[in-house]
């Protein structure tokens, strides 16, 4: 083995901050420093040219960095390379009980092999299949099957005590919608009221509106609006002043169990269409030999992964981790399991990172752990490989859209670099392709830690990087 591999570590093997191979930093890098005040060695920096090998620009590029969300682009260059870009998973069907005319005379079994994008359109036309069998009224229960996966005990409050953040959710079989819903606020002029309006409805789900309206612009922290919710977040209450100034606002939170949210959706959007649904839910397994009534088949492999890299869906990448356990070692799928297949991967391929922390693949950590020259190492790997279009094509693209949709705006930069981005506070990163000028391409990462650096100036100094890559 090149290197020693290190997964969830929680110390790192430090690296002196000076090596034989450093080069200096582009002067508008360092002007950056030296305007916010930044010390240069929170930085490490990697540039390589991908078609020739030849390495541009190093810079404390073997200094272990928390990377944030760069890190899915390990996790996903391992599900494209393992699982294939047209890897489907599936969503069955089961029916318990006799058909009679249009009325399933028991219960209806939905089993879940972890869909990472099973969003309340998705579920409609799952329901719609399903309909197409004859079922129109169940008379049973709906009977949930989560064993694919095996989360054990997760608390969503763990990382930043913001259990109701969708980027907190924990992985799940028969994931629906992220089990999150969107609250929309307008103000009610004429009964001086605020109307909140619940997308995807859930007969399930309680909301106590004790929101004011209050004269002001639209702006301030969630527009002055305080959401509360109890234990196992069944009933959620808003309070405070809502501006007036404010035509429609958004918020997305979590709500209910995930159980109890399939369910919701489930009951919901049957009626909706038309069936009669008024049972009760529970938890089984499907026995092995059982065969299903329908397979509904997720969007392939290479949607997802746009999905996770350009949006930076923390869930989505979690999926990924817990489907490549199933999917290699056998369900059900772990965050451990995903780790080891992600770790034998590396060592199968001889790129094992000198010191390596995933935790959960999503970059949703204070733990993870990479260095710029091994990340970079990554991309030139994935860039010799048949699926390079797929992998480079679903980050974002700079100026255009995803997490780079806003940034660097009316320069010769916008549409020239797909990049995955990465920020947590004290933590800013980018990681990925960029064109030059000159029509050379390069495999280029940032990796910068320091207090507060979240704030604009990771960025400033990005761009001023990505300036200088460009022009070379």
């Amino acid at each position: 083995m090149r290197r020693l591999l290190h997964l969830l570590i929680l110390g790192v093997l430090s690296i002196p901050a000076a090596h034989a191979e450093q080069s200096e930093l582009p002067a508008d890098v360092r002007s950056v420093f030296e305007v916010r005040e930044i010390p240069a060695d929170s930085l490490s920096v990697y540039i390589e040219n991908v078609e020739t090998g030849e390495t541009l620009l190093q810079w404390l590029d073997q200094e272990p960095r928390n990377p944030a969300s760069t890190i899915k682009l390990l996790t996903t260059l391992v599900a494209l390379d393992v699982l294939g870009p047209a890897y489907r998973w599936k969503t069955e069907v089961y029916a318990q009980g006799e058909l009679n005319g249009d009325k399933l005379a028991g219960d209806l079994v939905l089993k879940g092999y972890g869909d990472p994008f099973l969003v309340t359109e998705r579920v409609w036309q799952l329901l719609r299949n399903i309909r197409r069998t004859g079922i129109r009224e169940i008379a049973g229960d709906l009977l949930i099957d989560n064993s694919y996966f095996d989360v054990g005990d997760y608390d969503p409050a763990a990382f930043d005590r913001q259990p109701l953040r969708a980027y907190n959710v924990a992985p799940y079989a028969l994931l629906m919608n992220f089990k999150v819903v969107r609250y929309w606020f307008e103000p009610d002029h004429a009964s001086d009221a605020v109307s909140v309006i619940v997308d995807p409805p859930l007969d399930n789900l309680e909301v106590e509106n004790r929101l004011g309206l209050r004269q002001g612009r639209c702006r301030g922290f969630q527009r002055g609006i305080t959401i509360t919710a109890n234990g196992p977040v069944d009933k959620v209450t808003f309070s405070g002043n809502f501006p007036n100034g404010c035509k429609r606002y958004a918020m997305d939170r979590t709500a209910l169990s995930h159980n109890e949210f399939v369910y919701g959706l489930f009951k919901t959007l049957w009626n909706e269409s038309g069936g009669v649904f008024d049972g009760a839910w529970n938890n089984v397994v499907v026995d092995a030999e059982a065969e299903p009534l329908l397979s509904f088949e997720s969007l392939p492999l290479a949607d997802m992964i746009a999905r996770v890299n350009k949006h930076s869906n923390n869930v989505m990448a979690r999926q990924l981790l817990y489907t490549l356990s199933a999917e290699v070692l056998g369900g059900p799928g772990t965050e451990a399991g995903g780790r080891q297949v992600i770790a034998d991967w590396l060592a199968d391929k001889e790129l094992e990172p000198y010191t390596l922390a995933i935790e959960n693949g999503a970059g949703l950590s204070r733990e993870a752990r990479i260095n710029a020259a091994d990340l970079g190492a990554l991309l030139s790997f994935a860039w010799r490989q048949p699926y390079m279009p797929e992998y480079a094509a679903l980050m974002a693209l700079t100026g255009l859209d995803g997490t780079l949709s806003r940034r660097v705006r009316d320069t010769e930069l916008v549409g020239q670099a797909h990049l995955k981005t990465g920020s947590l506070d004290h933590v800013t990163a980018i990681a990925g392709y960029v064109q030059a000028k000159s029509g050379r391409r390069y495999a280029v990462v940032a990796l910068q830690n320091y207090t507060d650096v979240h704030r604009g100036p990771g960025e400033e100094l990005q761009q001023a990087l990505l300036r200088w890559v460009y022009e070379q």
